[in-house]
């Protein structure tokens, strides 16, 4: 938490500004069972009228004047403790995005989610239950103790002997249940992780009727959680019982001792009421101190866990190059090895192949041979182990990151799309696109006729994920969105799987007649995808095993043969079907 405390900066005035209303609020309220003791001696006792309402008015301005500055407090607090999450939030958010995919993959996607949302929702509790309590609660504590010495001496020994008491049982209960909570913490990070993993995979579950047996899992870590909170709350319920009965043997030796004093005549009705009075409210800000450690606890190890987020170094550092060289080839490896952290082996080895502007370079091999790795290090979503990669003649690593992914169409081989329009979607690929711009970028996409057939035409809505898209429209809207910002490099990675045969001849077609003339990546399944390439290069797990035009492969790789010969025949055999 200390460390995060430099997201505070700017906040001082509020948040001192907090404590010291609810240190004004505290002060109405501890002076309040003084008005009550003059009330019941003098007013009620004495039968003043005058003094009973002067008094009766002071105690309800006393009472406003609490509530308002009880108010105050709470805007404050709330102001700061918000203001400063959505600073430490923000800051979490930019960090993560600047970690490298390596770095995330070592994370976990739900780990990031838990730590964006639950731990940093636990850090503002802390921080307003903090500001609102830390100091009124011992002032309170402290200054009702000293009030009931100015009240009667020996009636408020028995104050002098109760606190410590309900001090141990409050602050032990506290000290046995803070690891509790932190195992808590931790089951409840489990069962989120495997909650997010079964909405995520649920088609997967039920395609393959595993519901009975995840369920089943899901089970044991709920039911480790509720085990584990069922014995933290037992332990927790135990304060108010204990705490009651402590303070109502108090209340009954006070009332005692008040009793005999009262009875000879060294003390009021009154002074007995205010005695009464003092002792419930160091009962309620005892508990509520303890409660607020509880939260503390809390606050501070999700703190932890933000921290150790922020603390991730960035493997990937930002170049300074913010322009290529004239003639150089768009895309080159040189002699590229990539292996994936903690991977025993490499995802690619000794790549080399050189991609001139305007040129096509198609990319085929079998799953698992390395094809989405080779083109996730061009837009420099990972570092090449070995060797360099360079973009129009400058190594990646030398590049403005912004600059290089402006200089790649890059088109993913899982189509995503973000809730909001059509129109919010594609200007992701140029902000500043005009509607013309727009539709040139679907025609050639192949995605005008379907966007024009709705009502709402470029502001037809877009779920989260563009599930109320096909997977082939979702597709060829990924594709429009990277043509919107005329790209000189395009790179499709697998983007057109979900497309027939017509629909993927028509779009490459399109894209290879683009005005701008792009260097083209593109990574398939297919052979007829990539057989009017300029260059095809094939890899076989990891290995680059053949690279030449469709006609010369054909001769010289066996592997791309095989290829082609195995999806001529299922062709032929989907035909004959």
């Amino acid at each position: 938490m200390r460390k995060l405390l430099r997201y505070m900066k700017g906040y001082g005035g509020r948040a001192l500004a907090a404590p010291l209303f609810k240190l004004l609020e505290a002060s109405m309220e501890l002076c309040v069972p003084l008005i009550v003791k003059s009330i019941i001696d003098r007013g009620i006792g004495q039968e003043d009228k005058p003094f009973l309402i002067r008094m009766v008015l002071l105690m309800v301005l006393f009472g406003i004047l609490g509530y308002g500055f009880a108010l105050c407090a709470q805007y404050f607090a709330a102001k700061v403790a918000t203001e400063f999450t959505g600073r430490v939030r923000y800051a979490l958010f930019e960090h993560i995005q600047a970690l490298s995919f390596s770095d995330l993959d070592k994370q976990g996607t739900a780990t990031l989610i838990t730590r964006m949302t639950s731990d940093t929702n636990q850090i503002q509790n802390g921080v307003n239950l903090t500001l609102r309590l830390l100091m009124r609660s011992p002032f309170i504590v402290f200054g009702a103790l000293i009030m009931a010495f100015s009240v009667d001496v020996k009636g408020a020994l028995v104050f002098a002997v109760i606190i410590p008491l309900l001090s141990i049982v409050v602050f032990g209960i506290m000290l046995i249940t803070i690891p509790l909570y932190r195992r808590v913490q931790a089951k409840l990070d489990s069962v989120l992780s495997k909650t997010r993993e079964h909405l995520s995979g649920v088609r997967v579950l039920r395609a393959f009727c595993k519901e009975e047996e995840e369920v089943h899992k899901f089970n044991t870590r709920h039911e480790a959680l509720t085990k584990e909170q069922l014995l933290v709350g037992r332990i927790s319920a135990l304060m108010n019982p204990v705490t009651y009965v402590m303070i109502n043997l108090a209340l009954l030796v006070l009332i005692y001792v008040g009793a005999l004093r009262v009875d000879t005549g060294l003390l009021t009705q009154g002074a007995v009421i205010a005695l009464y009075n003092y002792m419930s409210q160091i009962l309620v800000e005892l508990i509520k101190m303890a409660n607020l450690i509880l939260t503390l606890t809390k606050s501070f190890a999700s703190a932890g866990r933000v921290q150790s987020i922020l603390d991730l170094p960035v493997s990937m550092t930002n170049g300074t190059a913010t322009e290529g060289q004239t003639d150089a080839p768009a895309v080159e490896f040189r002699d590229v090895s990539f292996r994936y952290a903690d991977a025993s082996a490499e995802a690619l080895s000794h790549i080399s192949f050189r991609l001139m502007p305007g040129e096509s370079l198609g990319i085929i091999g079998g799953t698992g041979s390395g094809k989405s790795s080779l083109a996730s290090l061009i837009s420099r979503y990972y570092d090449a182990t070995d060797g360099e990669v360079l973009v129009q003649g400058v190594p990646v690593k030398e590049w403005d990151m912004t600059k290089l992914r402006k200089l790649i169409g890059d088109v993913p081989q899982k189509a995503v799309l973000f809730s909001g329009t059509v129109r919010s979607n594609l200007l992701w690929g140029d902000k500043n696109a005009e509607d013309k711009d727009l539709y040139a970028a679907l025609s050639a996409a192949q995605a005008e006729s379907f966007v024009r057939e709705k009502p709402e035409g470029l502001d037809a809505p877009v779920t989260a994920g563009g599930k109320n898209f096909s997977g082939g429209q979702r597709q060829r809207l990924t594709i429009a969105r990277a043509l919107v910002g005329a790209p000189p490099i395009l790179l499709l990675d697998d983007s057109s799987s979900a497309l027939d045969y017509a629909t993927d001849a028509a779009l490459r077609k399109a894209i290879a007649s683009l005005p701008n003339s792009p260097s083209r990546i593109i990574v398939s399944q297919r052979t007829v995808s990539i057989a009017d390439c300029n260059h095809i290069l094939v890899l076989d797990d990891g290995n680059a095993v053949g690279y030449g035009t469709h006609g010369e492969l054909l001769k010289t790789c066996p592997t791309y043969k095989e290829i082609c010969q195995s999806q001529e025949d299922a062709s032929e055999n989907g035909g004959a079907a």
